[in-house]
């Protein structure tokens, strides 16, 4: 073979399948994804506007509560719009360029909620184990730099993915058997080696989110410890139900994204549709479940969302429409 064969060729456009063998259940599968997403981004969208208008909000734990809505957000809307684009008027085209740019974002959207969940944890280890540290340790300037460095973290990690993926020639097929654009899935349909994005896609971002959930769990297990020796019954009853919300959606961001790579690793007798349906759910339920989580089990939220629900209802009523 010659030299020129490798040279690098990149399609015009990908052809996303959707979800392959279910296409006739596409339009079912359309309605409860629609519904989750709406819920997403409304939830998501609230729990926002409540912590920037609630003064009593404005705490390191709800700053990065609300980079957590955020960061959900943008991970649904980086893959959902396109997956009921395919699922509705079988919009199947997606242009290179764009399916590398939702590749780097799904990527990001993950590594950096990741980053997120162990401040979140930080911020908890702060309050619990030296609550009278607390505003000497997180002041405003301490949290601005651990945003930042999430974000700078995030964006470092994932963005030689662009080039790992610019640099293949597709010269096979330019179909991907997916909803959207995902390293590997899309790796796979160039023709030449592929070995550095498998490596460089497993194994960089699974280390650091593997690093963040140790870092947790020492985190967690510090603040138990701590929890227990209170005296008093009530105030342990206090510490950890502000716990509990974290919990939660600690559990509910890590167990699918791991059930999901150990089913891509070792599920081979797993359909491929099963394994892109969890692909997609994955990057939905979270982002629905985080705001009702925090809203039905943290009172300030609850009490933010009645306040700015009041004065909407005030506001409509004295208006001369209502």
């Amino acid at each position: 073979m010659t030299h020129t064969n490798f040279t690098i060729f990149h399609p015009a456009v990908f052809v996303l399948l959707g979800i392959p063998g279910w296409e006739a259940y596409h339009i079912w599968l359309s309605i409860p994804l629609c519904l989750m997403y709406i819920t997403a981004i409304v939830g998501n969208s609230i729990l926002i506007v409540v912590i920037i208008t609630e003064r009593n909000l404005h705490e390191p734990m709800y700053f990065f509560l609300s980079m957590l809505a955020i960061t959900d957000i943008l991970l649904s809307t980086t893959t959902v719009p396109k997956a009921l684009a395919i699922f509705w008027l079988h919009a199947h085209d997606i242009a290179f360029d764009a399916c590398v740019t939702q590749v780097f974002f799904v990527h990001v959207m993950f590594v950096g909620e990741s980053a997120i969940l162990l401040a979140m944890a930080f911020d908890r280890f702060v309050a619990i184990c030296v609550p009278l540290h607390y505003t000497a340790v997180l002041t405003w300037r301490v949290v601005g730099r651990i945003g930042l460095a999430i974000v700078t973290r995030s964006f470092c990690i994932i963005f030689p993915v662009i080039f790992l993926l610019k640099r293949l020639p597709f010269c096979r097929t330019n179909i991907v058997p997916h909803s959207y654009c995902e390293h590997i899935g899309v790796a796979r349909l160039a023709c030449a080696d592929i070995t550095i994005n498998i490596w460089y896609g497993f194994s960089v971002p699974i280390v650091m989110v593997i690093v963040d959930m140790i870092l947790i769990a020492v985190s967690y297990s510090l603040i138990l410890r701590a929890v227990f020796r209170l005296p008093s019954q009530d105030a342990r009853h206090k510490a950890l139900s502000t716990c509990g919300s974290h919990l939660c959606v600690i559990l509910m961001f890590y167990v699918p994204s791991f059930f999901t790579l150990l089913t891509h690793c070792f599920g081979h007798n797993i359909p491929r549709h099963v394994h892109i349906l969890l692909a997609n759910l994955y990057v939905v339920v979270p982002p629905m479940l985080n705001p009702i989580v925090y809203g039905v089990k943290t009172k300030q939220i609850r009490e933010g969302v009645a306040h700015r629900f009041f004065d909407i209802r005030t506001w409509c009523c004295a208006s001369p429409l209502g």
